[in-house]
């Protein structure tokens, strides 16, 4: 339903977008993310017609962006971040004045506008003037006249900001409900609303496309997977954490800071994507003579994936390095911690991952 093929567009010696291309199927909702100045808006405004691309293509509905744009502002409904609303006309007029501009044939003008506001859940609102409505409620509107004239892609740039949680969860589902009628491209910042919402996931970062697939695949390919956040006895030895490193499934552990009580310290322990090393953690710590105060299961997020691409490339950043499986102690002057001088590093054998071949699955 979009396709988009090496689209640049360059401001002046700025290039804002370079060779970005991905696709939508038909009835997918996809989250399009990036930090700001990624390329986000610039891509959702070459999508709608609003700005010309300086080099490659897009199509949508099958209709070149550039050379048939009426064919393609037809076939979208945009909802830009900063909703075009007129305060001063009531919900329902509005509705009929952008009807009217999207050239809705007069007979089916009713039926769609009724049909929005239904959608859309504007019932008890469609005699209010749109300045006396609060934000959630103009967010609603922005997305009736995007939908007004039932078009199969519906491109919405931020849809939640600036919402409070109960209208966030409200947008929420009313863009799920959206999905499988229509295409959906969706730009946001708020990750959680990606994972509950989108299906699909590309994420921009400095013009450039970094990853695209579902929210559970990026997570499962690109972050150490899921691990475990243990409270336990200050001061272990060397030795003491050799014996927890060397169970097999675990990728390595690491230090963390935070506030314990006295005499306790936090360690993450990170393993490999499908493995449960639960019961072979507490096994490992009673056969240790350490004390297990607390252990907290922990699962990467789409938030992890995020971070660890859109950090990537820039020199200011550091990669934790893995490889090395240093286990440095937290600051001195947190609670259970070390002086800042004392530093352990355990060396871990590389343990092998499991047979299953999860690229495949992927």
């Amino acid at each position: 339903m979009i396709e988009v093929e090496n689209l640049c567009k360059i401001y002046g010696t700025t290039s804002a977008l370079k060779d970005i291309s991905f696709a939508v199927e038909p009835g997918e909702i996809l989250g399009f993310l990036g930090p700001n100045g990624a390329g986000k808006t610039t891509t959702l405004r070459i999508l709608s017609g609003y700005l010309p691309a300086t080099s490659g293509t897009a199509r949508i509905a099958g209709y070149d962006v550039h050379e048939q744009s009426m064919a393609v502002r037809q076939k979208i409904g945009y909802l830009p971040e900063s909703p075009p609303l007129y305060p001063d006309m009531t919900v329902e007029g509005f509705l009929h004045f952008v009807a009217r501009l999207k050239q809705v044939n007069s007979r089916d003008r009713r039926f769609r506008v009724d049909a929005a506001i239904k959608k859309c859940g504007l019932l008890d609102r469609r005699k209010s003037l749109i300045r006396k409505l609060s934000k959630g409620y103009r967010q609603r509107v922005g997305i009736a006249q995007a939908i007004v004239h039932d078009p199969p892609v519906i491109v919405l740039d931020e849809p939640t900001v600036g919402l409070d949680p109960r209208q966030i969860i409200e947008v929420r589902n009313l863009i799920k409900s959206l999905a499988g009628d229509h295409t959906i491209i969706l730009s946001t910042h708020i990750l959680p609303e990606v994972t509950m919402t989108c299906s699909r996931v590309t994420i921009v970062n400095r013009g450039q496309v970094v990853a695209t697939g579902s929210p559970e695949t990026l997570v499962e390919e690109l972050t150490a997977g899921t691990g475990y956040e243990l409270e336990i006895d200050a001061g272990v030895t060397l030795g003491q954490l050799q014996g927890i490193a060397e169970i097999p499934g675990i990728k390595f552990l690491e230090y963390t800071a935070g506030k314990f009580p006295e005499h306790r310290q936090g360690i993450k322990v990170v393993c490999a994507p499908e493995v449960e090393v639960g019961p072979e953690l507490v096994l490992g710590f009673a056969a240790s003579g350490l004390n297990l105060y607390e252990m907290r299961r922990t699962r990467a997020s789409l938030e992890d994936v995020f971070l660890q691409l859109t950090q990537q490339g820039n020199s200011e950043v550091e990669e934790p390095d893995h490889e090395s499986r240093n286990l440095t102690q937290p600051q001195s002057g947190e609670s259970g911690s070390a002086p800042e001088s004392e530093i352990l590093t355990v060396e871990i054998e590389p343990v092998p991952e499991p047979t299953q071949d999860l690229e495949s699955e992927c």
